[in-house]
Parts: C-alpha cells; sequence; structure tokens
C-alpha cells in the first residue's frame, strides 16, 4: 500500500490499483475481511479517568493538605467556625478543580461527534447506505452537497464540487476539488483531490476510493495528538503549590520549635501545645485558596464583559504572563468578511472605503471622491458583480450579513455601497438562464432580460474572462481591445495580487432575442473591469497588536493562508516587521532544533498543518515563553491544549476546541486577548498583594514570639512572659486574613500595568525586592510590638495589660500595612491611598470589632483585654503607624535603584 501522504500524487486507476479497488466498489465479503484486518472507522479514545478519580486527584495538592490539618487543629483547639471556614475553602478549591478537569476531559467527546454517521458507498456495483463506521479502504464513496465525509478519500470524479474543510485547516473559503495528479509536496490545505473526515461537502458531486479509516485519517491524527499532549500546569498552579509547601513547612518548623522553647523556659506542656498549634494555625493562609478563588472570579466576571469566557480559572493568571500569542488571522486579526478594495475599470484605479458588509463606504481616484452615477463603466462593473451573484445580502437591525459565497458576497456589499440594491436590480433585469462555475471553467455567467433585450454578464478568473473578450468598455464606450490594453489589464491584476486581493474580472455581452444559452455566448465578451478583494485586518487589532508590543508580548500569526496573503495582512498590522516568514514546507524542513534556534525570530507561519502548530509550541515553550494559542478549527485542538493557554473561538470554532481550549473569545477578536492580558497580570498582581500583605504579618507575629522566647532573659523580661496568648494569636489571624485580605484580591490595576515586561516563566511571586519589603515589615512590627510589650511591663502595668498593648499594636500595624503592600514598588501616595473603596471599608469594620473586644467585659477576659484610655489608644495608634514610613522609604529605595541602573 502506498504511503499516506502520496496518494494525492498518484492518478486515480493507480490508487484503485494500489487499494485492490475498482469504480464499482468492493465485494461484501473483501469489504468484511478488510474490516476485520483495519478495525471500524472511528476515533478510538484512551481509557478515561473516573469523575471520583478526578475528585481524588484534587486532594494531592500540600496546600490543602496543609488545610486540612490545620482544619484538625482547629477543632481541636474548640475553634470550630474557623475549623468550618477551612473545610468550605478545602471544598471550594477541590470542586472547582474537578469541574475544570472533567470538563478538559471531554474533547474526545466532541471530536467524535464530528464524524459522519452514514455514508452512500458502491458495493458491488450498487449504491448502498452503511453505517460510517464500517468504511473500509478501498471502498467507493459517493458524494453529494451538503454530505459530510465520513472518511478520508481520493477523488475519481468530482464534478463541481467545493468542500469546507474550515474545522481541519481553520480557513472558510470553499475548496474547489479535482480528481487530476497534483504534483510535488503540498501541504493539507492544497491536497485539492483529498477529501477529509469530519469535512462537508457544500457544492456540486464526487465519488472517491477511500484511503484511510478511524485513527490513520487527518481527523484521527489529531484524535491521537489530542490525547497525547499532557495539559500542562499553569505558571499560577505551580507557584501557589510551591508557595504554599514553602510557607507550611517553615511555619510548622518555627511553631513547634519555639513551642519547645517555650517548655524549656518553664511554660507547662499543654500549655505550649496549645499556642504553638495557635500559632501554626495563624502561619497557615488557609485563606489564600478563597483569596485566589475570588480573584480569579471576579476576573472571569470582568473578562466576560470584555468578550473572553474562562473555562479553566487558572488561565486568567496564565494570560497575565504570557509572552507569545499566536494567533489565527482569518475572522480574528481579520475582519472574516471579504471585502471589495480596489477597483480597475476605464484604465484606473479607483479604491473603496468601508469594511465588512455594512454597504456604507466611498469611491476615491487618486484620493478624491467620484460619484458612480458619473463614472459609466465603474457603474456597469458594480452592476455586473451584482447580478451575476448568487449570494444574498440581508440585514437583521444594524447587522449586515451574506448567506452564500463570502466573495460573491463582497461584490453585492460593493454595489450596495453605490446605491446598487441586489433586490432592485433582480427585479429591473430578472435573470433568464446561467451557465454555473465549475472549477474547470473557473467563471460564471448569468443572462438577463433587459429593457436593451438579452444580456449575458461574466465573472471569473481575470486571464480567462480576458481572453474571452473582443471588446473594451471605456470612456462611456464599446471598442476593440488591443494588445497594450491586454497587457494594460493584466499588469493592474498582477499589482492587485502581489498586495494579496484576490482578483476577479467581469465582463459582458449583448445577445440575440433567441438562441440557446451554451458557452458560445461567453465569446466575443466586452471586458469592464477588474475587482480586488481581501478578508482585511481589524482595526482594534492593530492597536491591540501595539499595546502587546508596549507590555513586551510577542505577537505571531499562524495561519492556513497563503504566503502572499498572509504577509500582506501582516504587514498592514504593523506585526511583521523585521522577522521570519515561514510555510508549513519550510518548517517540515526544519529539525526541532533548527526550529527552536529560530522560532523567536519567525512572525508569520503560512499554510500551516496541526502538527506544525504543536511543533511552534513546543518549540516556544522549550525557549522559556508562556504561549498562547488561538484557534478555531478540529486542526488546532491539540496546540491549544499543548499551549499554555489555549483560545478558542466562540463565533467560528467547533466543539472540539471549546473543550480543548482554556479560554473562548466570544467576538472572535484578537484585542479581546490583550483585555484579558491585563486581566490576568491585574490578578497576578494582587495575589501578590494579598500574599505580601498576610506573610510580611506572619513573619511579624512568628519574630514577636521567636524574639520574646530566645531573647527574653537578654530584654530583661520576666521569666515566662509571652507577648501574646492563643486566643489573640487566633484573632490576629482572623483579623488579617479576613476582610483586609479579600480587599486586597480585589485592588485596583496599576495605571502602568500594560508597559510592563512578562515575568519569567520561573519567577513566582517573592522576588528579592517582595522579600526585602516582607522582611522589613516584619522585623519592624517585631521591633514595636516588642517595645510596647516590654515598655508596659516595665512600667508596672501588668501582664494581662502588657500583652494587651501589644496585641492592639500588632492588629492596627497590620491595617497599616495592608494600605501599604497595594504597591511592592510604587509609592502609595502615587497610585491613591484611598482607591480601593473595599478597603476602606474592611479596615473600619475590623477596627469596630476590635473596639467591641477591648470594651465588652465579657470578652475580655477571653481575650486579655482591658478598657484602654486616651493616652493607652494614642501610644498604640502612633507606634503603629511606623509602620508606613518605613515601608514607604524602603519602596523609594527600590525606585533609586532602578533608575539608577537605567
Amino acid at each position: 500500500m502506498a504511503e499516506e501522504q502520496s496518494w494525492y500524487r498518484l492518478g486515480a486507476e493507480d490508487v484503485l490499483g494500489t487499494l485492490k479497488s475498482g469504480r464499482g466498489g468492493l465485494n461484501r465479503v473483501e469489504a468484511r475481511k478488510r474490516l476485520e484486518q483495519y478495525g471500524a472507522n472511528e476515533l478510538v479514545a484512551k481509557k478515561g479517568v473516573s469523575p471520583w478519580a478526578l475528585f481524588l486527584r484534587q486532594f494531592k495538592s500540600f496546600l490543602i493538605i496543609i488545610l486540612i490539618i490545620a482544619a484538625a487543629l482547629s477543632a481541636i483547639l474548640g475553634e470550630v467556625v474557623d475549623a468550618v471556614i477551612i473545610g468550605i475553602i478545602i471544598l471550594f478549591a477541590s470542586g472547582l478543580g474537578f469541574v475544570q478537569e472533567y470538563r478538559a476531559e471531554r474533547a474526545m467527546e466532541a471530536l467524535r461527534r464530528m464524524a459522519a454517521p452514514t455514508a452512500s458507498v458502491r458495493r458491488e456495483g450498487k449504491e448502498v447506505e452503511i453505517a460510517a463506521r464500517e468504511l473500509v479502504p478501498g471502498d467507493i464513496v459517493i458524494l453529494r452537497t451538503g454530505d459530510r465525509i465520513a472518511a478520508d478519500a481520493r477523488l475519481i470524479e468530482a464534478v463541481n464540487l467545493k468542500t469546507n474543510e474550515a474545522a481541519l485547516t481553520g480557513e472558510s473559503a470553499p475548496v474547489e476539488k479535482i480528481d487530476t495528479i497534483i504534483q510535488g509536496e503540498v501541504g493539507i490545505g492544497d491536497r485539492r483531490n483529498l477529501v477529509y473526515m469530519g469535512t462537508a461537502v457544500i457544492n456540486g458531486r464526487g465519488t472517491a476510493v477511500v484511503t484511510a479509516t478511524g485513527m490513520t485519517t487527518e481527523f484521527g491524527k489529531i484524535a491521537s495528538l489530542l490525547q497525547a499532549v499532557k495539559a500542562e500546569r499553569t505558571p499560577l498552579e505551580i507557584n501557589l503549590d510551591r508557595t504554599g509547601k514553602w510557607i507550611a513547612i517553615s511555619a510548622l518548623i518555627l511553631c513547634f520549635v519555639l513551642a519547645g522553647l517555650g517548655v524549656a523556659r518553664g511554660h507547662e506542656l499543654l500549655e505550649m501545645f496549645i499556642w504553638g498549634i495557635a500559632l501554626a494555625v495563624a502561619a497557615v493562609p488557609e485563606a489564600l485558596p478563597a483569596v485566589v478563588a475570588i480573584s480569579l472570579a471576579l476576573g472571569v466576571r470582568r473578562m466576560a464583559k470584555r468578550h473572553a469566557l474562562i473555562r479553566k480559572l487558572p488561565a486568567v493568571e496564565t494570560l497575565g504572563s504570557t509572552t507569545f500569542i499566536c494567533s489565527d488571522k482569518t475572522g480574528t486579526l481579520t475582519q472574516g468578511k471579504m471585502t471589495v478594495r480596489r477597483i480597475y475599470a476605464d484604465d484606473r484605479s479607483v479604491d473603496v472605503s468601508g469594511v465588512g458588509y455594512e454597504p456604507e463606504g466611498e469611491f476615491y481616484v487618486g484620493g478624491e471622491t467620484v460619484s458612480v452615477e458619473a463614472e459609466s463603466a465603474l457603474e456597469r462593473l458594480l452592476q455586473i458583480g451584482a447580478l451575476c451573484n448568487d449570494t444574498a445580502l440581508t440585514s437583521s437591525g444594524r447587522i449586515w450579513e451574506v448567506s452564500g459565497d463570502p466573495t460573491e458576497g463582497s461584490l453585492l456589499v460593493t454595489a450596495a455601497k453605490a446605491g446598487l440594491w441586489p433586490e432592485q436590480l433582480n427585479r429591473q433585469f430578472p435573470r433568464i438562464g446561467e451557465i454555473p462555475f465549475s472549477s474547470e471553467r473557473k467563471r460564471m455567467t448569468t443572462v438577463h432580460q433587459t429593457p436593451e433585450g438579452r444580456v449575458a454578464y461574466s465573472k471569473g478568473a481575470p486571464e480567462l474572462v480576458l481572453d474571452s473578450c473582443r471588446y473594451i468598455y471605456a470612456s462611456g464606450r464599446e471598442r476593440e481591445l488591443t494588445d497594450e490594453d491586454r497587457e494594460s489589464l493584466l499588469s493592474a491584476g498582477r499589482g492587485m495580487s502581489d498586495d494579496a486581493l484576490r482578483v476577479l474580472g467581469l465582463a459582458y455581452k449583448r445577445l440575440a432575442d433567441s438562441g440557446e444559452i451554451t458557452e458560445a455566448i461567453e465569446e466575443d465578451m466586452v471586458f469592464t473591469g477588474l475587482a480586488g478583494m481581501i478578508d482585511p485586518p481589524r482595526e482594534e487589532a492593530k492597536e491591540a497588536i501595539e499595546r502587546c508590543d508596549q507590555a513586551g508580548v510577542k505577537s505571531v500569526m499562524i495561519t492556513g493562508d497563503h504566503k502572499t496573503t498572509a504577509v500582506a495582512v501582516a504587514r498592514e498590522l504593523g506585526l511583521l516587521k523585521e522577522g521570519l516568514v515561514l510555510t508549513g514546507v519550510e518548517l517540515d524542513g526544519l529539525s526541532q532544533a533548527e526550529l527552536e534556534e529560530m522560532v523567536e525570530r519567525i512572525e508569520v507561519y503560512a499554510r500551516v498543518s496541526p502538527a506544525h502548530k504543536l511543533r511552534v509550541v513546543e518549540a516556544l515553550t522549550k525557549r522559556g515563553h508562556v504561549v498562547a494559542m488561538t484557534g478555531d478549527g478540529v486542526n488546532d485542538a491539540p496546540a491549544l491544549k499543548k499551549a499554555d493557554i489555549g483560545i478558542a473561538m466562540g463565533i467560528t470554532g467547533t466543539d472540539v476546541t471549546t473543550e480543548a481550549a482554556d479560554m473562548v473569545l466570544t467576538d472572535d477578536n484578537f484585542a479581546s486577548i490583550v483585555a484579558a492580558i491585563e486581566e490576568g497580570r491585574g490578578i497576578f498582581s494582587n495575589i501578590k498583594k494579598y500574599l505580601m500583605y498576610l506573610l510580611s504579618s506572619n513573619i511579624g507575629e512568628i519574630l514577636l514570639m521567636a524574639g520574646a522566647i530566645l531573647f527574653g532573659p537578654l530584654l530583661g523580661l520576666p521569666a515566662g512572659a509571652i507577648p501574646l496568648v492563643a486566643i489573640q494569636i487566633l484573632w490576629v489571624n482572623l483579623a488579617t486574613d479576613g476582610l483586609p485580605a479579600i480587599a486586597l484580591s480585589v485592588d485596583p490595576p496599576a495605571p502602568d500595568l500594560m508597559k510592563q515586561k512578562p515575568r519569567p516563566r520561573g519567577q513566582g511571586v517573592f522576588t528579592r525586592e517582595v522579600l526585602i519589603l516582607m522582611t522589613v515589615g516584619g522585623v519592624w512590627s517585631c521591633l514595636v510590638n516588642l517595645g510596647v510589650f516590654k515598655w508596659a511591663l516595665d512600667a508596672g502595668r501588668g501582664m494581662l495589660e502588657a500583652q494587651a498593648l501589644c496585641f492592639l499594636t500588632l492588629v492596627l500595624i497590620q491595617f497599616f500595612k495592608a494600605y501599604n503592600f497595594r504597591s511592592d514598588k510604587q509609592s502609595i501616595f502615587k497610585i491613591g491611598i484611598f482607591k480601593n473603596k473595599w478597603l476602606n471599608i474592611a479596615i473600619p469594620w475590623e477596627i469596630a470589632l476590635l473596639v467591641v473586644i477591648v470594651y465588652t467585659p465579657v470578652l475580655q477576659h477571653s481575650f486579655h483585654t482591658f478598657p484602654l484610655g486616651g493616652f493607652d489608644w494614642l501610644i498604640v495608634v502612633l507606634l503603629a503607624a511606623t509602620i508606613f514610613p518605613v515601608l514607604e522609604l524602603t519602596k523609594a529605595i527600590f525606585r533609586w535603584r532602578e533608575r539608577k541602573k537605567a
């Protein structure tokens, strides 16, 4: 049997001979034998993971394990409310992970749904309908308009056959099929004598011999890739797991070491055990999953308003660290709507404004607006384009759409821009006959009844239409075509093609009042002009690419379209600067090592296949990049799953890409990706603020307790003196981990967020500056609180009052820190001290609760507090406020060092 990729290079009879088949098809015995040999024509999924296994997998996270321990310890201490809250957080976080993974497992199911249920085949010379799963190599399949193709096959007969291969190649333009040999090595999109499983026949009819079934089809290869691709853990998941592990282990070791030292200094074993557990519970960031979930959930809601639906929550943050966006061209970077850009008529070029299907625009010659009514050649060309047309232009409210071929639709829209509405023209000049388009003729002609008699209107490939013309319409009259005219017209056509415009030639001919409508009417026609069209770039995509450049994110076009078109669109968008352009065939000639070496310099990929996209993602990932990949066709699913962030198209996308993706664009717009990057950066920034705030507070608490236990004698503290009791430690934990932390998770983004470079893949929350800032905050908190504790004891205030004053100072220091940590670099005065309205509500609320603890007699005994006087409050507030200038000065030093480096 010949190799799979060479079927398109063999003649029809050679293919039949190789497959030991004939035009009459296989007999039933041979078909049964081959079914046993090759297996059923269906996509086979690997054994999936059961829902229970998926759910239990969520509890493997180190942070979740620590939280379970924290909940158990809280229950032992009698802190039932704490235990219940931590339990809810655990279920919420693990439940969210389960839903995301369960949905991701459904990608294969969506792929199987795209396969055809039945197929028409010829067996023993008779046409029969069989279950598609029973198709075997060598079967002869009959293809008709509307059929979904059930297997890969080589065409042995094609009559006006067109297929829609968007699901496979990502390109929406219909593919004209042929049954002749194709020479040379070409990509999937150019193998026009092959048809593929999962694609659809949209015009004509054909007969083909099956060459591949099941998992050996192109669809099957995608299914194999999809199953082989392991979903990568997001930077957020890696960072959080690493952070949680580091915090938890460090905190537990420190707390129990301190408890042991306390026992050595004379404290009771039970008392220090309870104290150690309380300090450990306070040190573990049990609210971290909740804060992350809230940050992501609110980000998801904001992103939905900006046309991006998130399927997997961590993907939001991953977008924030993206360094490369590999984007489809059609419909994402472009309008997805063919538009006439230029017309050549009466020996001059006419530019047409307006994009999409809205019939709004002007006609320009040399930058000056022209009236179509005053330009008879232009008006006649537009009339031909509108009448020689099988597509309809419709509107629903303010939305205009075309039903039919996008190229024909662009001609209707252009005519409507000139006030030549298709419905009126068809009533005025009714169609009475036609010669339909075919891939052999490459043209279409319609015959209409006009007041001047019967007239034939024709459009098609410029060279063929021009060859059939004897006359030209110019300067308001018909005259004979000269060689100079022909050369001028062909040169104008080449110029349009060089600008990546798809070019059509248009002509007409007056006919006798009677006579048959045959191809003979296409001789001696009158050439009217050329129309050049393109799927134009989105204006907002150009701005979005500029914003990406400012944010240090490189945009790359990766398309199934032709190189010339891809380059023209990329240049217009400002995406192609000094980088390389590579085709799928050229990519095949590179080893993976060679691709990895040059991948950062490539800006446009054209005529690519599913495997190519996957290779690009792998090469960029190997170079340390965080890659976002967009896609709409089935061919994109493996690359979307492999990428750090897979982005599916909501309008043109398939179920398969949606199930494999992390995010879905509801407007298929590149600009929405950039908006999502901004949200992702904001979310990571807020998670960092929360962690800085929480850990700096924890450092302060642990250093305070460690300082008192380790250096108590040196400081002159009484034997057995500890600054905080267990209940106070737990309250500090509740006050700092509660509303202020959640308020930081919804902090407004910094003004310069999209001017910052993406952080490296391996860089977590704890940069050098963050660690210094947390340490400074923690150390200063420790010094201030130890000072307050010692001062109170030295002043003869007693242990209870000393602990109360230390407790209140510590809590207020944490509240001041919450404002400081709204940025790790910028001054709080620059970003606006009171810009976070939720923090402005949370802090007064927590202060009110603190006042209740201080002045309610029943709570004073439990919390070791007493009713403070004005002087005590003044001391506590002033000393707590010292943290504010200390942290602001530290950030000012950071900024000074950065300016010095620059």
